[in-house]
């Protein structure tokens, strides 16, 4: 029996390491200079700083706090946005009767099955013609639409986990449905909207097509746009300050989901109902 643990626990560790060995090697090249990074060592022999403070500054004219504050714009919005258009329409599917339901519920889960890159073309199409392309609207707007799909979803299958009989208990107290839908359904979902945070804000961060496309003004650039202009083919790409940047472009969303990992797998595992 400890035999079989001692096996167990050793391959969890293995494929840890197999796991964060990506981070390692991001680490490890930050601190490298341009002419040690294409060798294979892991430890760097000289540590250089001044990668981090070089990067910061590698584009002309801006810092890089100019793209971490446009893409921490983006992505509260797109949060914000994500959170109350889901919440409302999911709470429409999960507990209103209206005509035709199920084949909106139907139109729902398809949308759910196209890929991003089917949509791209009518959406610039859309967008062109009301004058947004160039601007940040493309990526905002559309969260407050109910555009994604997939947290509305994930929010529809946690409402209906909560129990039917407190809506009854609401209704013979008075409470309309609004009031059930404010004070009793949506305070429940709170482990359900983090982990829909969790996940919009990652995906809007990381986020780089929709970026690229939409987004043609420099002034206007995302983090991962702007890691995007290291790779300039006319000159010497520099590996090591692209390389530190890329380190800082995770942290926000290591450390948001470092904070929140509690709610997250409250949120993947419970139903709604408390205790």
């Amino acid at each position: 029996m400890k035999r079989t643990k001692l096996f167990q626990y050793m391959f969890l560790i293995a494929c840890s390491i197999v796991m964060i060995y990506p981070i390692f090697w991001l680490v490890s090249n930050a601190l490298k200079s341009n002419e040690e990074i294409p060798q294979s060592n892991l430890i760097p022999h000289e540590i250089h700083w001044d990668n981090f403070t070089n990067g910061w500054v590698a584009i002309p004219g801006f810092s890089f706090a100019h793209f971490f504050y446009n893409s921490f714009f983006i992505a509260i919005f797109s949060v914000i946005g994500t959170l109350i258009s889901s919440a409302f329409v999911a709470f429409g599917f999960a507990r209103l009767e209206f005509p035709l339901k199920k084949l909106w519920f139907g139109i729902l889960m398809l949308t759910l099955m196209l890929p991003t890159q089917v949509t791209l073309v009518p959406q610039y199409i859309l967008y062109k013609y009301f004058g947004w392309i160039g601007t940040t609207l493309p990526l905002i707007v559309p969260h407050f639409l109910a555009a994604s799909p997939f947290f509305v979803f994930l929010l529809i299958q946690f409402i209906r986990g909560i129990p039917r009989d407190l809506d009854e208990s609401a209704k013979i107290d008075g409470c309309s449905m609004p009031g059930i839908a404010f004070r009793i359904i949506l305070p429940l979902c709170t482990p359900a909207f983090i982990t829909t945070a969790i996940f919009s804000f990652i995906w809007t961060w990381d986020d780089f097509l929709g970026q690229m496309i939409f987004l043609t003004d420099t002034a206007k650039f995302t983090v991962p746009l702007a890691l995007r202009l290291f790779l300039d083919s006319t000159s010497v790409v520099t590996w090591g300050p692209m390389y530190a940047m890329s380190l800082l472009s995770v942290i926000p969303c290591f450390v948001i989901f470092m904070v929140a990992q509690k709610y997250f797998v409250e949120g993947i595992s419970t139903t709604g109902i408390k205790g």
